[in-house]
């Protein structure tokens, strides 16, 4: 298993699928397509059943039951766009067998080198076998680490059939990196009473919360006179950007915050005098919270509107809620999880996201869908890294999954 994985993922990660958000289509670029069509291809070539690729390149296939007894339809789901903030074209993967705990030199030329002195968790895999970029690269574990999975555990499931489970049905899904992956996702079509994302990092991550999240965006007016005579007449919208964001609390934001702390970032700014803009985030665990955060924008720009006039205009739209809402009634869901990593020998992290996935949204469509490691760090830039051996448990989980799926609802 350890080398058709190995092999499956760098098949995958070679493909260019990075995602563009100032796109309208679906998906977001045109090279995501090549992707869609290999895994369709390849999943009719393993042997699934009603593989589907439809117009806005959403995958879908499954693997039927292979038992009498009736057994709920579950799902694993996985997105094949990597994201925009950091290059995915010409990837060049280097693999470290038997990891020593050393520092691992990624690119002579630009001094750049991945080390347990900085990345930690790097000596959670000692004498592992681990993927790296070539340092001008991301790798793009996130998230063809999970597809790598879900399709060698199906094809798994297929080669032997006297592992006992019920409907299967798999789903790869484009735009996930700019929110939109579960946007024209088909629920109904897909059928199954939940799923699971093959999404995580870290080995043993089981996650059913993540954030609250909000887009932001906030335009500031001005008057532009010439500076030598502008007194009592020029407005300078970049000064009221400015004064805004040094009205937010100075704690609350990503990096001075952890856990299920919430917090705003701005992380753009573009403006002269007569028109400044500012884009930003608002993410909180807690729904409350999330709705206290809004409301202070709201006030900060209407208190800066009776000081000035009428000099900002605010747009705030919610992306995503917390799936906790959807997956707390149906617990079990996650406990068969829990119960599969458990007998697999592996520990359960189980933590919030600081983020979102294309669960989240599922969730909040009818299809509750905890998330599932699926083995890489560093995602986003090129010090991400994934060791074979999490993506090879990550596949166990999943079969062990369909195994306790099918074992639970036997009827006695």
């Amino acid at each position: 298993m350890k080398k058709r994985i190995t092999d499956r993922f760098i098949s995958y990660i070679t493909i260019d699928t990075q995602s563009d958000p100032e796109s309208s289509t679906t998906p977001s670029t045109e090279k995501q397509w090549v992707l869609a069509r290999k895994l369709a291809a390849e999943l009719k070539d393993i042997g699934m059943e009603d593989v589907e690729i439809d117009k806005h390149a959403y995958v879908m296939a499954t693997l039927p039951s292979n038992v009498e007894h009736q057994v709920p339809v579950i799902g694993f789901v996985a997105h094949f766009d990597t994201t925009p903030d950091y290059t995915g074209k010409n990837v060049n993967p280097q693999i470290i067998e038997n990891y020593d705990g050393g520092k691992i030199v990624l690119n002579h030329e630009k001094n750049m080198v991945l080390s347990p002195e900085y990345f930690e968790d790097l000596l959670l895999y000692k004498g592992q076998t681990l993927i790296t970029t070539d340092g001008t690269t991301l790798l793009g574990a996130d998230d063809k680490a999970g597809i790598t999975e879900i399709v060698t555990a199906m094809e798994h499931l297929i080669n032997n059939p006297d592992i006992k489970h019920g409907k299967i049905r798999i789903a790869f899904t484009p735009d996930e990196e700019i929110g939109r992956g579960a946007h024209k996702f088909d629920v109904k079509k897909f059928g199954a009473v939940w799923a699971y994302t093959m999404d995580g990092s870290q080995i043993g991550e089981l996650e059913y919360e993540n954030f609250n999240a909000a887009g932001v965006e906030i335009e500031f007016s001005g008057k532009s006179v010439h500076p030598g005579y502008a007194k009592d007449k020029m407005v300078n919208s970049v000064l009221h950007a400015n004064e805004f964001l040094s009205l937010l609390p100075k704690k609350e934001v990503p990096q001075h915050t952890a856990n299920r702390e919430g917090f705003f970032h701005f992380y753009e700014i573009e403006g002269h005098v007569e028109k400044t803009i500012l884009k930003g985030i608002i993410r909180d665990h807690d729904r409350t919270k999330f709705e206290a955060r809004k409301e202070l924008l709201h006030k900060i720009i209407k208190d800066m509107n009776e000081r000035y006039g009428e000099v900002g205009s605010i747009s705030i739209e919610d992306q995503y809620y917390n799936m906790k809402e959807k997956v707390e009634p149906v617990m079990h869901i996650v406990n068969i999880a829990e119960k599969a990593m458990r007998s697999l020998e592996i520990i359960p992290i189980i933590k919030p996201i600081r983020g979102g996935t294309d669960g989240s949204q599922l969730s909040y469509m009818g299809l509750p869908c905890p998330n599932i490691f699926a083995g890489g760090h560093n995602f986003h830039g090129p010090y991400e890294y994934v060791p074979v051996e999490s993506m090879i448990k990550a596949t166990e989980v999943i079969v062990k999954i369909a195994s306790l799926t099918a074992e639970k609802y036997q009827p006695e």
